[in-house]
């Protein structure tokens, strides 16, 4: 893939946005049909622009100022906000406090920094294919209890760019939510509880909840391949060790005596599982038994969210097809159904598919030209639902009628 030259970023914005950018599908997702008057009118879009120069409060009449405007700007992030009482590029002639946002997508951030206590391949910004397999496991997790506990029909997932994902919830019923009502959500979510300084953030019940028990069911799916093989996380003292700050304290000398006998994580993981078998629960309420290896498993694997961005109306959510500035790689959607083929590193990035768009007009053929450029605008096309899982395109009811329809946001690995 064509290496991305962090310097060429400014003029290939200016192709992007003028040739690539999937304006018609973008412009259906967030007018919703047209149903709610001036609804895309009121909605915030925020740009960053060269030098971190931030500009709040943009909003547009049609898709043809969304496409003059960004067009102008080639900014190199942007972001989506609320839908307001008012147009945001008018909210300083309105009255203090009428300004309010009223409507937004249900939004999720999950950022690969926030499991660097207990990844062991990567840390900050840096990801591999061994750690990208906690946003897999977030994804089926997530997404299933949106779908199955919540019954939320329209999802789309989208890759950061970086080193995450980002979830909207667009069902017309989600987006006209409480911030109490989301923070909510988000904390039925949530298991994953404590800073730096706290060890063990994991706590169980006796009486687990049914959406606990489905998620230990997916992690399980992938914890030693992940957690035992590919992070090792019992390799030497130094990793066993922060598992055993997990465990009661009665079980430390006869786990540290018997992890030195075992010569693999996979080996020490089983017998760890024996030892809290015969393991009964002290005074301290501390578990033992399948509750200990569970707590051990969400911590290491269980969706870590940013609960802020999630319960804030006003919250601003980096767009679908933003190009990331470090990376320049595309936001582009997850298809729900091919979730675990997923990889990060064949996304396109704007440096690879300028470059094929540059090649296209060296041809001397306009037919093969206008394939050509059809090829490259597929593969970073945004999507509504059915063929990637994520909205049922179905049904013909109102609301759902004014979803765009599948088909019309895919997006595919390049081939």
């Amino acid at each position: 893939m064509e290496p991305f030259d962090p310097a060429e970023l400014p003029e290939l914005l200016k192709l992007y946005y003028r040739r690539l950018f999937p304006y018609a599908q973008y412009y259906r997702w967030l007018n919703y049909g047209g149903v709610v008057k001036n609804y895309f009118q009121h909605r915030e879009f925020s740009f960053t622009l060269k030098d971190d120069i931030y500009i709040r409060y943009q909003s547009f009449n049609n898709q043809s100022d969304l496409e003059k405007e960004m067009q102008k700007m080639n900014p190199y992030k942007i972001d989506i906000g609320a839908v307001y009482s008012h147009r945001p590029n008018q909210h300083n002639t309105v009255k203090l406090g009428a300004f309010q946002a009223q409507e937004k997508e249900l939004v999720f951030d999950i950022d690969m920094t926030d499991y660097d206590d207990v990844r062991r391949c990567c840390s900050s910004a840096d990801i591999c294919s061994k750690c990208w397999t906690l946003m897999t496991m977030a994804i089926r997790i997530i997404d299933r209890a949106l779908k199955e506990d919540f019954g939320f029909k329209h999802r789309l997932w989208v890759y950061s760019g970086r080193r995450g994902v980002h979830c909207w919830v667009c069902d017309e019923s989600v987006r006209k939510l409480s911030s109490a009502v989301r923070s909510g959500i988000v904390e039925y979510l949530s298991l994953v509880k404590g800073g730096q300084d706290v060890k063990k953030k994991v706590h169980l019940s006796e009486n687990v909840h049914p959406f606990v028990r489905k998620s230990i069911s997916i992690i399980k799916k992938y914890f030693e391949g992940y957690a035992l093989v590919g992070q090792d996380i019992l390799e030497n003292k130094e990793s066993w060790d922060k598992i055993l700050a997990l465990v009661p304290e009665t079980m430390h000398n006869d786990l540290q005596q018997n992890f030195q006998k075992h010569h693999s994580s996979l080996q020490r993981w089983e017998y760890l599982k024996k030892a809290a078998s015969q393991c009964p629960s002290n005074i301290k309420n501390e578990k033992c038994g399948p509750w200990l290896e569970w707590e051990i498993m969400l911590q290491y694997c269980f969706p870590r969210l940013d609960i802020n961005v999630s319960k804030g109306i006003n919250h601003l959510l980096k767009s679908p097809f933003s190009v990331h500035p470090k990376t320049g790689r595309i936001s582009v959607p997850i298809d729900l159904q091919k979730v675990d083929q997923f990889d990060p590193f064949a996304v396109p990035t704007i440096s690879s598919i300028c470059h094929e768009l540059d090649a296209i007009f060296t041809s001397e053929a306009e037919k093969e030209e206008n394939q050509a450029e059809s090829d490259i605008k597929h593969r970073t096309r945004v999507v509504g639902p059915s063929s990637c899982g994520m909205w049922d395109a179905a049904s013909a009811s109102p609301d759902e009628q004014c979803h765009v329809h599948a088909q019309d946001l895919n997006w595919q690995n390049p081939g």
